[in-house]
């Protein structure tokens, strides 16, 4: 099968969906292998490697987007919509619930989109999100602090505190991959975390592995909005796979938050659990509504991109070569895990969540592949 790694083109995304070693596997396994020139330069992968990996490197996206099989990060982008073709598999990161207008594109182009973000394994976890949502969830506390710096807008706030002034105060809302990984990150720098969540028996876990560290609470509406109101950073950190974020937090809870306030709005792929949260870039990360200082980032972890492709990528791979070598019948009639991934083909959609909340009939994936 003919292979494509296409350069990202959304704002400061240096990520790459194929390494120079994730090349030379799928070259091994017979497959051709084409690499636009530059894809990986900023991490560390230039053109050498990959052609030392027996990969071709072309010169523009129209060579890597002609392949069968397209292996990428993000979403596309409106400026690649027209460099699909119909049949093609389109393999990367999708979030087609809050971006109509991506998914009538990829729905008029007839192509197959196989989402990372809802492919599944034997335990209904989802094994190529995760890298991602560890590394997001790592850096909001990161990002969270910086923002509360009086120069972004921010309060003043030290989370960390120091000798007999108060730490700042950290609410983290969802208890799932994200969420674990910013309250370490947050507890590490010495804040005072309150993580919510739907389940007793995750909070009870998270308890036995933070300890007295982590205060624990059941998430419903009447828990959010006080602990909302006095926080010095929120964290949405929630996932329902494939559908829209749930809106957690209204505009009326931010007028009860003190000015320079932070929101870092992790679930923004999906649409953001904030009424007031729209997706900002890497170049342009913040802005202001109602006295609170928003981060909405949609590819947070392009900001430490090598770290990035490296854990994605030695996800991604077994299901690539999977794909490349069974073709997307085969794979997906062998897997399970990766047919759940499959979103939309030949202009229908094969992912129940995604139908039901953008108002589209349904056909199973099974059904739609014969």
């Amino acid at each position: 099968m003919e292979v494509g790694v296409p350069r990202e083109i959304k704002n400061h995304e240096y990520r790459v969906g194929l390494t120079p070693p994730g090349a030379r596997a799928l070259v091994e396994g017979g497959h051709r292998v084409m690499v636009q020139s530059g894809a990986g330069d900023k991490i560390g992968f230039p053109d050498e490697q990959y052609r030392a990996a027996g990969a071709h490197v072309v010169a523009g996206p129209q060579e890597a987007y002609g392949c069968e099989l397209v292996i990428k990060v993000k979403e596309l982008q409106t400026a690649e919509f027209a460099l699909t073709r119909p049949g093609q598999i389109l393999f990367c990161y999708h979030h087609f619930a809050p971006d109509p207008r991506l998914l009538q594109a990829m729905l008029d182009a007839q192509v197959t989109c196989i989402a990372y973000e809802t492919v599944t394994d034997a335990s209904g976890a989802l094994p190529l999100l995760v890298p991602m949502s560890q590394i997001a969830g790592r850096l909001a506390p990161q990002v969270g602090a910086w923002s509360l710096q009086l120069a972004n807008g921010g309060s003043g706030v030290l989370l960390g505190g120091v000798p007999g002034v108060a730490p700042g105060t950290v609410v983290i809302i969802g208890g799932g991959m994200v969420g674990v990984h910013a309250a370490r990150v947050a507890i590490g720098m010495g804040a005072d975390v309150t993580l919510l969540d739907r389940s007793a028996a995750r909070l009870a876990r998270l308890e036995e592995v933070f300890g007295a560290r982590l205060k624990t609470v059941i998430s419903n509406p009447q828990a959010i909005a006080p602990l909302v109101h006095d926080a010095d950073l929120v964290i949405g950190a929630v996932l329902l796979p494939g559908k829209l974020a749930p809106r957690l937090i209204r505009r009326a809870d931010l007028k009860q938050m003190r000015p320079g306030s932070v929101i870092v709005d992790v679930a923004i792929d999906q649409g953001g659990i904030c009424e007031t949260s729209r997706p900002t870039s890497h170049s342009d990360p913040l802005y202001v509504d109602e006295g609170v200082v928003h981060y909405c980032v949609p590819n947070m972890p392009s900001a430490v991109a090598r770290t990035a492709t490296l854990a994605l990528t030695q996800a991604t791979l077994p299901a690539a070569l999977e794909l490349a070598g069974k073709g997307l019948r085969g794979a997906l009639a062998a897997n399970p895990g990766l047919r759940a991934g499959l979103q939309v083909h030949k202009g229908r959609l094969t992912h129940a969540g995604l139908a039901q909340d953008t108002g589209r009939d349904f056909i199973d994936p099974l059904q739609a592949l014969a």
